[in-house]
């Protein structure tokens, strides 16, 4: 049987723009629905998307907001396209649930090896074997069911969180390189960009609340990131 191609949704109010998504997405082998606004986005969550490309700026429903009801129902990969000068909006964006971004105007090329990679994502995840909840002082992570306890509190994670997170755990006790960590979660071509994983790691241990996150992911100066065994 032929594997179906992976279906990307754009969702944006600018027609000119639909066009060239469409067909740079089309060009690199994609399936495309497209959507102008928000309410139409959250209707052809029943083609069951394999990543969601979402602009900030739409009338009505602005991309926060479908964000925010599309995480109440899937855990499907969103990327924010985003005015580059507004920084605020890309960390609202990522501690709100989006899993990465690019800024407005975007080079097409960009856009597409993030989405792929999103993609790639999405199959490491599914691919990883199943283990044993995993425990440490307060933090409890159940990596069969992908969820995470702080204090008896569920904490709600994006999904390049949880895969940032569940390859730590799964390899807890082992310092995890920069550049491990980085092709594992994002792809090879992110290995050299340490920037950006210190900046995942500064959200996931505010997710986790800084006190439990810094106990739980170590810093190796110069050399990665680790988390200690769990407990017995």
């Amino acid at each position: 049987m032929r594997r179906r191609k992976p279906l990307v949704l754009v969702v944006d109010d600018e027609p000119r723009i639909q066009r060239l998504l469409r067909s740079v997405f089309e060009e690199n082998d994609l399936q495309v629905s497209v959507a102008s606004d928000g309410t139409v986005a959250l209707e052809m969550l029943e083609e069951r998307p394999d990543v969601v490309v979402l602009d900030v700026m739409m009338p009505e429903l602005d991309g926060f907001e479908v964000m925010r009801r599309i995480r109440e129902v899937s855990p499907v990969p969103i990327l924010l396209l985003t005015a580059r000068s507004e920084d605020r909006d890309k960390i609202r964006g990522l501690e709100s649930g989006a899993d990465d971004y690019v800024g407005k105007p975007f080079n097409p090329d960009e856009l597409v090896a993030r989405v792929k990679s999103l993609l790639r994502r999405v199959e490491m995840d599914q691919g990883l074997p199943t283990q044993p909840v995993y425990t440490v002082e307060d933090v409890t992570i159940d990596l069969n069911q992908r969820r995470v306890f702080v204090g008896g509190a569920e904490v709600s994670l994006s999904r390049t969180e949880w895969m940032l997170l569940s390859i730590l755990v799964r390899n807890a006790g082992r310092v995890m390189l920069h550049e491990d960590l980085l092709s594992r979660t994002w792809g090879p071509e992110y290995r050299n960009d340490l920037q950006y994983l210190r900046g995942w790691i500064s959200r996931l241990r505010r997710k986790l609340g800084n006190g439990a996150g810094r106990r739980l992911i170590r810093t190796i100066p110069g050399v990665g990131y680790t988390v200690p065994e769990a407990e017995r």
